[in-house]
């Protein structure tokens, strides 16, 4: 093969690039899609202290939390369109300003008014929804390609350790601070979440610049199917929608629903739920760690198999095993969960067209979260009509054929249309 000579001022890829926690930019990013993170995990656990006040009911709760899983549907795609047609940047700071806008009035309505709780939860859901793509896309823009696998762990780091002393944190306040007082602090991470991060560093493409204004700009449904024509570029990235829908809709939906009924039933303590939940985020927690620091050679197989590894928590919940098996299959499952999704953010980062990645992006959470709320409902009537044990057992098959399934497509083998060593070479010719 012939080669060019190299110019003279040509600058050899760094071997050992500086690690992505030194940079400015993206630990602002890192805090500022970390207090997103805990802001929303932190609502519904809020909430239900808010029960446990007696200042909302039961049936309100849920009302009250069905409210912003509809305004987190509806939103996300919105939010994938605005972040592809404008600055990433802007669409992160004004759908965060939303969710900070809606604590006051979820503040103002608890023990008041249900009618504008239900109307603020939404408001927030909706502000969680469309920032959750332009984050997705501006870690990109912020990112060079050979550190995002590194920077896509470290946010799910923080989410996850958030999740697991957020309990504790909030439990702890909640001894000193009044709900109302808990809800404004949820509204002031979503001003974090508005304010800190800084704009994109020109990694990828200024998506409201120039060429948003040479032309007119197409309509909102022609741009969300513009996007979803991207998405069907991509094989594997249809295989791991279609994988995802199976774990979570399925195997997470089970579990959620059976844990605390054989924790209950079957060991008579509550303690084998509370040590399984603890030890799925733990595992998650050292998958990410693990998943930083190490490149598998065919990528997208190893993810699919960390993705089916689900299937072992509903299969632990199959049999009257000892209550530690079911906590080590938690921890197993927690960490093949990580094993896919920081290469998945990672690869869809990567082969996505940058000026689609946020509507692509969009799609995944779309799928994902809203088939969630679907399984949830239609689990509990299975395990009434057929018993929990059948109902484990197909579930748990699902969450190992289906990932096994994905990973025949085409190009699901590395997430990518050309394998890792192709691409080198490419780049090689193109210098």
């Amino acid at each position: 093969m012939a080669t060019t000579p190299a110019s003279p001022t040509a600058k050899s890829p760094d071997p050992h690039p500086r690690s992505v926690l030194l940079d400015v930019p993206f630990l602002r990013l890192w805090a500022g899609t970390t207090a997103s993170g805990l802001a929303t995990w932190a609502l519904p656990f809020v909430l239900g202290l808010a029960v446990l006040h007696h200042d909302l009911g039961a049936a309100g709760l849920g009302l009250v939390l069905a409210a912003r899983t509809v305004g987190f549907l509806a939103a996300v795609t919105v939010g994938g369109v605005l972040a592809d047609r404008h600055s990433r940047r802007a669409v992160v700071l004004w759908s965060a300003l939303a969710a900070a806008a809606a604590a006051p009035l979820l503040a103002a309505g608890l023990g008041r008014s249900l009618l504008l709780m239900t109307a603020a939860a939404a408001l927030a859901g909706a502000g969680q929804g469309a920032c959750r793509p332009a984050f997705q896309a501006l870690t990109a823009e912020t990112v060079d390609p050979g550190r995002r696998q590194q920077a896509n762990a470290a946010m799910t780091m923080a989410v996850r350790g958030s999740t697991l002393a957020g309990p504790a944190l909030t439990a702890l306040l909640a001894a000193f601070l009044d709900v109302r007082v808990l809800l404004l602090g949820i509204g002031l991470l979503w001003l974090v979440a508005a304010l800190v991060p800084g704009k994109g560093q020109g990694v990828g493409v200024d998506v409201g610049g120039a060429a948003a204004g040479s032309a007119p700009r197409a309509g909102f449904r022609t741009e969300f199917l513009d996007g979803v024509r991207e998405a069907r570029r991509h094989p594997w990235f249809l295989a791991g929608l279609a994988a995802l829908v199976a774990v979570i809709a399925l195997g997470y939906s089970a579990t959620s629903v059976a844990l605390p009924l054989i924790s209950r039933d079957r060991y008579g303590s509550e303690w084998v739920l509370a040590a399984a939940m603890t030890a799925y985020i733990v595992g998650a927690l050292g998958g990410a760690l693990v998943i930083a620091r190490r490149r598998p050679r065919s990528q997208g197989w190893a993810a699919f198999a960390g993705l089916a590894a689900y299937g072992v928590a509903p299969l632990s919940l199959m049999l009257p095993v000892h209550p530690g098996v079911v906590v080590a299959a938690y921890a197993v499952a927690g960490i093949g969960i990580e094993l896919f999704n920081v290469p998945w953010f990672t690869a869809t980062q990567r082969e996505v067209a940058p000026d689609r990645l946020a509507r692509v992006s969009s799609l995944d959470f779309l799928v994902s979260y809203g088939l969630a709320p679907l399984g949830l409902a239609l689990i509990a009537p299975a395990i009434e009509a057929f018993g929990v044990t059948p109902v484990l057992g197909a579930c748990a098959a699902a969450c190992f054929l289906v990932p096994a399934a994905a990973a025949l497509v085409p190009t699901a083998r590395h997430f990518a249309r050309t394998a890792p060593a192709e691409r080198s070479e490419a780049a090689a010719d193109a210098r």
